[in-house]
């Protein structure tokens, strides 16, 4: 990614997610001697892969620049229910105030990652990749492309600076495809990829005839997707969008497109479950 370090974006996120729940004070950690000292272990409730660990951190560093924090199975990896992931020791007020701020930033990112790794493994064995979206949360596209890429899967881009795609608005806007892909490709910066929508066979064909190099196939059947990638023969990377889900994308991957995006990876997220329990609890 450009731009600030995954660390610091995940100290941003901590803080702000720290900030929004603590307010004032934890008025009931108070009720705990300030003095006092604790282990806590961190399970999961379901099959999950785990994501999170530059995000828990950053809670538990904020709070506590001394915790001591075990990790038991690295970032990414199949855990079942009843599995330790983490264990911490810190003092007692500081695990509980930051308990919510840090299960949050675990579930929400396991959960992106567990659902990516299923679409992952429904395209096994053909050339498709899966990638994201701008579908994301506010505020959290860094952490939950992170995410994405734990499970598996690629990052699209990140936001509308890194990456120019353009749709029929701006066809219509332009006048036609082959104006518009001249205009992107004489400003578009190093670095930064051309991708045009397209909804037709025909419009595929004139992309291609104006050089497009990677062309966004939305909302075709299956039929209109294998003639596009016979008519394409490899010229453009080809991607699929539309209404993908894990009962379809197996199919569309048959088809021989080169990606598919896939908003719901982190637009419908379904968070896993994991709990803190302190020791002897």
């Amino acid at each position: 990614m450009n731009g600030p370090s995954l660390q610091s974006v995940a100290a941003q996120d901590a803080r702000k997610a720290l900030e929004e729940d603590i307010g004032s004070g934890d008025l009931t950690a108070s009720l705990i001697d300030a003095d006092a000292s604790a282990q806590a272990r961190v399970l999961v409730r379901e099959p999950a892969i785990v994501c999170g660990r530059p995000w828990v951190e950053a809670v538990l560093r904020q709070l506590d620049p001394g915790a001591r924090i075990e990790w038991q199975v690295p970032e990414g990896a199949r855990v079942r229910p009843g599995d330790v992931v983490l264990q911490v020791s810190a003092g007692a007020r500081t695990l509980l105030t930051a308990e919510r701020s840090m299960l949050n930033f675990l579930q929400l990112l396991s959960g992106v990652a567990t659902r990516t790794a299923r679409y992952v493994q429904a395209v096994q064995g053909t050339r498709a990749r899966i990638v994201d979206t701008r579908k994301t949360l506010p505020g959290l596209r860094v952490a939950q492309k992170y995410a994405v890429r734990v499970g598996g899967g690629h990052n699209h881009r990140m936001g509308l600076y890194d990456g120019i795609l353009i749709k029929e608005n701006h066809i219509a806007a332009a006048g036609s495809i082959a104006a518009v892909l001249q205009r992107a490709q004489a400003i578009a910066p190093p670095g930064v990829f051309v991708q045009i929508e397209v909804e037709t066979l025909e419009q595929l064909q004139q992309a291609l005839a104006a050089g497009a190099r990677m062309v966004l196939l939305d909302n075709m059947s299956l039929e209109q997707l294998r003639e596009a990638v016979r008519i394409n023969a490899g010229r453009a990377e080809l991607e699929v969008s539309g209404g993908v889900d894990l009962d379809s994308v197996g199919a569309l991957a048959q088809t021989g497109v080169d990606r598919i995006s896939v908003g719901k990876l982190t637009k419908d997220v379904t968070a896993t479950d994991y709990s803190m329990r302190f020791a002897g609890v």
